[in-house]
């Protein structure tokens, strides 16, 4: 059963932080808010964790789409091909914020992202997001926290998020009203950004 932790974005608290960075490395699978949508997430690093939150969404590991959530773009090298000048320019513009972008990924990512050509990289702009990243380490591997109902795509109150996904989960984080709207994702893999999904976010930027 999960637990159910509050956490304002205005200031996390640093022990309630730790505690869930703690349950992440240990492989367990949390509930958070971001910038967009409560999403669901794992420790990028730990590979039983990835397991099981592709099982979750009923995905094969090897061809689960998820996103890498972190907190600076000093973190990207590791992830994705060197970055030119106008893209990096790009990323500074809408970073952090409620966009997706979609890059060329290293050749050796990590397992079980081997194969994987593509990766999408977030950087949402959440204060909770930010504290769990840093206490962390790393980034945190990421899928939106979907509905299946056709006309409500994303619960957006805490304690209904917790009675449907307490038995599914470690921790589930209460920071309030989520969004329903989710990022703008946005393929910048070739000379142009191609926008695959409208969401949240100032298309302007691009």
């Amino acid at each position: 059963m999960a637990q159910l932790l509050k956490l304002y974005n205005e200031n996390p608290n640093e022990r309630v932080i730790r505690m869930i960075v703690a349950t992440l490395q240990k492989g367990g699978l949390i509930v958070f808010p971001t910038d967009t949508v409560y999403s669901l997430g794992c420790d990028l690093h730990n590979p039983k964790a990835l397991k099981k939150l592709a099982l979750l969404k009923g995905v094969k590991i090897e061809k689960a789409d998820f996103s890498f959530v972190t907190n600076s773009l000093s973190h990207l090298s590791e992830y994705v091909r060197s970055i030119d000048t106008p893209t990096y320019k790009l990323l500074k513009r809408c970073l952090p914020g409620p966009f997706t972008f979609i890059m060329n990924g290293v050749s050796k990512l990590p397992k079980p992202f081997t194969n994987k050509k593509t990766v999408g990289i977030r950087i949402p702009d959440n204060s909770i997001v930010q504290a769990l990243i840093e206490e962390l380490g790393n980034p945190m591997a990421v899928t939106s926290l979907k509905d299946d109902d056709e006309i409500i795509k994303y619960t957006t109150d805490p304690e209904i998020i917790y009675e449907n996904w307490q038995k599914h989960v470690d921790i589930i984080i209460d920071a309030g009203y989520g969004g329903n709207k989710p990022s703008t994702v946005v393929d910048i893999t070739d000379s142009e950004p191609i926008i695959l999904r409208k969401g949240k976010g100032d298309l302007s930027l691009l």
